[in-house]
């Protein structure tokens, strides 16, 4: 009795801890590169016209026209992007779900041949893909998984990529331009905020991926800056240029 209960205390612990984040989700992706394309493009692009001693107003400006522009594109191409992606995978799907029906002996044999690739004893592999392919549905699962790769009950989202890449492209965009819709007058309160926005960037996608905290921000801080010091530059050597 006291090995069952334990065995079952086991169990219940495996089971609470062994748990998985989402890898195959469309909105992680997009987000995170949303929200660094938009605090580093929008960050370069202000420094850059802000070198070229232009106004105030000019820079306030040539930021929001970043910001808007920045999230339309980046939401359309996902869009594009994900919809594509998901019309091959569901025309693959169509081939299979037609095999399927069409030739339901061979797919069996095929699925048998595959478990028995793994080890699996060749009676025991033709019984399983036997039964597993009773269902047409169930079998079209397997098989798409088993030779495409893929969830059929797991595609991205055109839409959820696209909003993700919008919203999180704006919000970042928007670090840069805040001090000045504030009230501030100069550069250096918006690049503090947006080096500040693009650490805390860093430091939250360190959460989902195997990298410190404090590493992940420094890379994102030392890149953006990097960014804006070049735009800067170039700006400067642009407008003495011009002017």
């Amino acid at each position: 009795m006291s090995i069952i209960e334990t065995d079952a205390v086991l169990h219940e612990a495996h089971r609470d801890n062994h748990t998985h984040r989402d890898v195959n989700g469309g909105w992680l992706r997009p987000a995170v590169f949303g929200a660094m394309d938009g605090l580093v493009s929008n960050l370069a692009l202000m420094t850059g016209v802000a070198g070229g001693a232009v106004s105030q107003q000019t820079v306030v400006i040539t930021g929001l026209a970043g910001l808007a522009a920045g999230a339309f594109s980046m939401a359309a191409g996902e869009y594009t992007s994900v919809a594509s992606q998901r019309e091959l995978v569901e025309a693959e799907l169509d081939v299979e779900r037609r095999e399927l029906r069409k030739h339901p002996k061979d797919e069996m044999r095929e699925l048998a041949a595959l478990y028995e690739s793994r080890g699996v004893e060749p009676a025991l592999a033709q019984e399983v893909a036997r039964q597993l392919s009773r269902d047409p549905e169930q079998a079209l699962e397997i098989h798409a998984r088993e030779e495409l790769g893929i969830d059929p009950g797991d595609l991205p989202s055109p839409l959820v990529a696209a909003l993700s890449s919008f919203g999180a492209f704006a919000l970042g965009a928007l670090l840069p331009v805040l001090p000045y819709l504030l009230g501030a007058t100069v550069l250096w309160p918006a690049v503090l905020l947006a080096l500040v926005g693009l650490f805390g960037c860093g430091a939250v996608v360190a959460r989902v991926t195997a990298r410190t905290w404090w590493f992940s921000g420094l890379r994102q801080l030392v890149l953006g800056g990097a960014a804006a010091a070049i735009t800067y530059g170039l700006g400067s050597l642009f407008g003495v240029a011009v002017g």
